[in-house]
């Protein structure tokens, strides 16, 4: 009987450990770049509220500056860059993601530059690897990526050239094994860059606009994907279209030479097509999807679907399930079916955006230019579920992580728990 007891006590023990072990690995979910694992900007944490009030946030900290880069999240950590003095100062800034607490902040003394009206001199989301954390800054004479410790010591900093853009730079970097990414797209010499992400020694660089273009500085953050096989670094811009590069070599695998405007938004994923789009003044004017699998100069011999009315410029689309979620600058959004780009609702959600939607537990997030958390389902029928004001403005994209959402307007950093039943 004793024994049977000690038993029972022993699974009853494992089946807690167990259980606890996957709640913990519910929760452990990271939120490492710009819109999360890979880019996607979906999260399946249970528990975000859809409306709330400004007692609920668990809390809310003041920044040294303004900016527009998201938050992004390794554990207690919360990484998010800002600047003051019109960009003659830049910071980046540790947070506790559990108390909102500051644990250090690193400033560098920098020189201003043009910058759009609706850009900040901090825009670029900074990304990390659970040991260091990679930023990049710009100044007319100097684009640089920088590294830190957990600790706030400079590691390492990387001058990959000049910077020249009527509108600043924005593009956040990425992390593809022991290697950090960064995107170089600019109105003179272009590239894609990767870096050694312990020591920052430039192991591979992709020269971009080789046809010698007219270029036009180009935002957009890459992505990997994997597909048949074989891994790809998946880019977009106007001078060289849709791109596939070998992460680890730099080679070539295909180009898709059809994009017409400029890129902001980053390229998606829908199943074996690749998304991406274009456009000026304000407004998306060009949407592709590209089947992968190519080889070389593929021009439209690959092209699955155009898209060329109802499209976002700014803000990145989110792919759910089998469907794409497309919302624009000026609040126009659409479902759309990914394999087929057919529409299936378009509504519009008042507002002017130039932060991108997440999708949270089946729900879409997106913040106004001045401030409100717009909510709707991402379902294949429209359904307005929740407006609440930030009391600020904000430019930036949410960032869901461990049971918390953290949203970044011009002044503060707040947090925001899931409700736990």
């Amino acid at each position: 009987m004793k024994h049977r007891l000690n038993g029972r006590l022993a699974f009853a023990a494992l089946t807690v450990s167990v259980l606890l072990a996957a709640a913990r690995g519910a929760l452990a979910e990271n939120w490492p770049r710009f819109r999360g694992p890979n880019g996607a900007g979906i999260s399946d944490e249970k528990g975000i509220p859809v409306t709330w009030s400004e007692g609920d946030y668990a809390w809310k900290t003041k920044l040294p500056g303004i900016g527009h880069s998201s938050p992004c999240v390794w554990d207690d950590h919360v990484f998010v860059t800002a600047a003051e003095d019109n960009g003659l100062k830049r910071h980046l800034v540790d947070i506790s993601a559990s108390t909102g607490k500051i644990r250090w902040t690193w400033s560098m003394e920098s020189e201003t530059h043009k910058i759009h009206k609706l850009s900040s001199y901090a825009s670029a989301t900074p990304a990390t690897d659970g040991k260091r954390v990679y930023v990049p800054f710009s100044k007319e004479s100097e684009y640089s990526l920088f590294a830190f410790d957990f600790k706030g010591k400079p590691l390492w900093k990387q001058v990959i050239g000049q910077f020249v853009s009527q509108h600043g730079s924005g593009t956040s970097p990425i992390l593809f094994e022991d290697l950090v990414i960064l995107a170089n797209d600019q109105d003179g010499e272009s590239s894609i860059v990767a870096m050694d992400a312990a020591t920052g020694e430039v192991r591979w660089t992709a020269k971009r606009n080789e046809k010698g273009l007219d270029q036009t500085t180009c935002y957009s953050t890459p992505l990997i994907v994997e597909h048949a096989g074989k891994t790809e670094l998946i880019f977009a811009s106007k001078a060289d279209g849709f791109t596939s590069y070998d992460p680890r070599t730099s080679k070539l695998n295909w180009r898709a030479d059809i994009i017409p405007d400029r890129v902001v938004g980053s390229p998606l994923i829908a199943n074996d097509l690749v998304i991406g789009y274009s456009g000026g003044g304000g407004e998306g004017k060009f949407m592709a999807a590209i089947k992968l699998g190519g080889q070389g100069e593929i021009a439209d011999s690959r092209v699955a679907w155009k898209r060329i009315r109802m499209l976002p410029y700014v803000p990145t689309p989110v792919v759910v399930g089998e469907h794409i979620y497309l919302w624009g600058d000026k609040g126009v959004v659409s479902c759309v079916e990914a394999k087929t780009g057919k529409n299936i609702w378009t509504e519009r959600v008042p507002g002017q955006y130039s932060g991108s939607p997440v999708c949270i537990d089946g729900k879409l997030y997106c913040v106004t230019e001045p401030g409100e958390v717009v909510v709707i389902a991402a379902s294949l029928e429209f359904k307005l579920l929740g407006r609440t004001p930030l009391g600020e403005g904000s430019h930036a994209t949410p960032a869901v992580s461990n049971g918390r959402m953290f949203l970044r307007g011009f002044e503060h950093l707040m947090c925001l728990e899931a409700q736990r039943r």
